[in-house]
Parts: structure tokens; C-alpha cells; sequence
């Protein structure tokens, strides 16, 4: 059965036999190690000359590997702690996401940064992190997140191959072992998963079937009562809580999975909700100032919220504690979630 980590180590390895162009720079990413999370495994021995291990310096490979892309490659960066993309902000925030604009269209920048997010693993403050929010909203780069629903290894593919602009693509550590879920082996869930159509101006230069949307709901059931909107390894969180709200309270949601954090294209949460008129929305990162935020600002823009129950959960806003039992208390998990669901319903 396919995990996170298999598909998305098979996405690269695809990527890499069907462009010529594409090429890999991180730390320690040479076989036998493959990279921290083995994502990159069986690269550097297939394609030696391709894939490029670097000194420890992340600005330094996203530098090189910008140039790169301004020559025509099609160059994936490993970032080893997600924690370590604010070593990387210069680069890709005022060169990468920028140069196609200041160039007046004549070059674009296909680069895609690949990074593990997330904490649950005692690895403390400085490794632990989920700072994508940080990256949201910068004009020229795409923020993906990838789910264990639908085809994760398609959309990095995707990224890498389709895509003509910078990519910042997140992966939670978590999620790594977890199988993919599909309508096959969830017999508890129905797995919709859906394209939108992007509204002019926020997401114009997707290629079609790109960046999909995940419905997840529990098989059979009534009207949901309310959609909770979240991404990568919240969803696992958030359908853990639906299963027991369903069958433990008779209370029912549909969640509403995004792979495209920024820009944002609102649409699938606003069906959803308008058929639920409440909405819950999850993240890892701390509450404050976050996806959920932009989220619920959005939805906020196109409905009328005296008419909703909106609300939001996220991380304290605290460092991750490397005791686990702390740690545990700082991220949002599936008994806070369902006690939310519960007060809102």
C-alpha cells in the first residue's frame, strides 16, 4: 500500500526520468542516506550527475539553484527542516518570487523547495516548527501542501514539471509513513476530490488539474452539520475527530482539504459552507496571524457572517516544547477538535 513518503519519493523519480532538466541540491542527500526523510532515496544513484549535495548553507542552494531555473532548468530544492526556510527568505521572497515580474514576463523561475513541517516528534523549538504561514501571500510564489487523499505524488510531479513559477511545497513529518487514503481501502469515508475553477487573478497560471481540492466526509451520512477547512497533517487530525463525532455523537463534518495555500482560492470552502453555515478551521502553526485567518477573512468578503458560526484553532502561540507530553499540549489534536465541533454545533 502506497505512503506519503513512497509517493512522493516515486513523484521525484518520475520527475527526473521524464525532464532532463530536473535537478536535486540539499544536504546529504548521496545514497545510502537519501536525505533525513528518504524522500530523495535512489536519486543520487540513478541519476548521479543530477543530483547535487551541497554545504550547509539553505541560502546558498536556493541562490544557486534560482540561477539555475533563470537558465532553464528545472531545479527541486530539499530544504532538511522546515524550520530552516527563514534562512531562504531573501532569496526566494525578493529574487525567486520576483524576477518574472521585474523582467517584464522574459524569464520565469521553475524552482520547487521541498520541506518536512510539522512537530509530534520531541525534535524541540527549532525543529518542530510549521512556518509556511510566513510565506503566505508573497506575489509570484505558489504555497503548496500536501494531504495523504487524492494523488500527493502527482502534485509534486506537477509542481515540478508544470509549473513555471517558485514553489514553496510543504510536507508534514508525520504524514511520511501514513498510507494514502482513497474511496478504495476508507470504508468509513467518502474521498471527493475536486479542481477548481480559480477565479481571475488568484490562481491564473495553474495548469488544468492541478492543485486539487480534497472532500472528506464519513460514507452514508446526513447533511454535514458543519465543514472545517485544514491541510496536511490536520486533515489526518481532523478526520480522526469526524469519525468519532459521527459515531460517538451523532454530529457530522465535511472537511474541506486545499493543496494550495497561496493564493488562496476560496470557492470550495464557500459551497461547503454555505450549505453547513458554520465553519471550523485547523491549523498546526500558531493561532495568530495564520492561514485560518486569511481563510475566514475571505469568506467573510463573499458571505454574511451574522448569518454563520465561524471560529478557528491553531498551536498556542508558544515554542514547541521538546517534552512530548508538553508538546502535546501546544498543537491542536483530535480531543480539542472535537470539543470545538461540540460547542459550535
Amino acid at each position: 500500500m502506497s505512503t506519503m513518503l513512497s509517493a512522493l519519493n516515486n513523484a521525484l523519480h518520475a520527475a527526473f526520468a521524464a525532464d532532463d532538466r530536473v535537478y536535486l541540491l540539499g544536504e546529504d542527500l548521496l545514497d545510502p542516506y537519501g536525505g533525513a526523510f528518504k524522500v530523495s532515496k535512489g536519486l543520487s544513484t540513478a541519476y548521479p550527475e543530477r543530483v547535487l549535495a551541497t554545504p550547509i548553507s539553505e541560502a546558498g542552494i536556493t541562490g544557486i539553484a534560482t540561477g539555475m531555473a533563470l537558465r532553464g532548468l528545472r531545479p527541486v530544492v530539499e530544504i532538511m527542516f522546515g524550520d530552516f526556510v527563514t534562512l531562504i527568505a531573501d532569496q526566494v521572497i525578493n529574487h525567486a518570487a520576483k524576477f518574472r515580474w521585474m523582467y517584464n514576463d522574459q524569464v520565469c523561475v521553475p524552482i520547487v523547495i521541498r520541506t518536512p513541517m510539522g512537530g509530534r516528534r520531541g525534535y524541540g523549538p527549532t525543529h518542530s516548527q510549521t512556518l509556511e504561514k510566513h510565506y503566505l501571500g508573497v506575489p509570484g510564489l505558489r504555497v503548496l501542501a500536501a494531504s495523504a487523499y487524492g494523488d500527493p505524488g502527482r502534485l509534486l510531479k506537477d509542481a515540478i514539471l508544470l509549473d513555471d513559477d517558485p514553489v514553496l511545497f510543504v510536507e508534514n513529518k508525520l504524514l511520511y509513513s501514513n498510507k494514502i487514503h482513497t474511496n478504495e481501502n476508507q470504508a468509513d469515508l467518502e474521498i471527493i476530490t475536486k479542481y477548481p475553477v480559480p477565479s481571475s487573478g488568484v490562481t491564473s497560471l495553474l495548469p488544468a488539474g492541478y492543485a486539487p481540492v480534497h472532500l472528506i466526509r464519513v460514507r452514508d451520512a446526513p447533511p454535514a452539520d458543519l465543514t472545517i477547512a485544514t491541510y496536511g497533517y490536520m486533515a489526518e487530525v481532523a478526520h480522526r475527530a469526524a469519525l468519532r463525532l459521527a459515531y460517538e455523537h451523532e454530529i457530522f463534518v465535511e472537511i474541506v482539504v486545499p493543496t494550495q495555500l497561496s493564493p488562496f482560492d476560496p470557492s470550495a470552502v464557500l459551497e461547503s459552507i454555505m450549505k453547513t453555515r458554520a465553519l471550523l478551521v485547523i491549523e498546526e502553526a500558531p493561532l495568530s496571524s495564520g492561514w485560518g485567518a486569511e481563510v475566514i477573512a475571505r469568506i467573510i468578503q463573499e458571505t454574511q457572517p451574522d448569518q454563520m458560526i465561524i471560529s478557528r484553532l491553531g498551536a498556542h502561540d508558544l515554542p514547541v516544547p521538546a517534552s512530548r507530553p508538553l508538546e502535546e499540549r501546544v498543537l491542536p489534536g483530535v480531543e480539542l477538535v472535537i470539543k470545538k465541533v461540540q460547542e459550535m454545533v
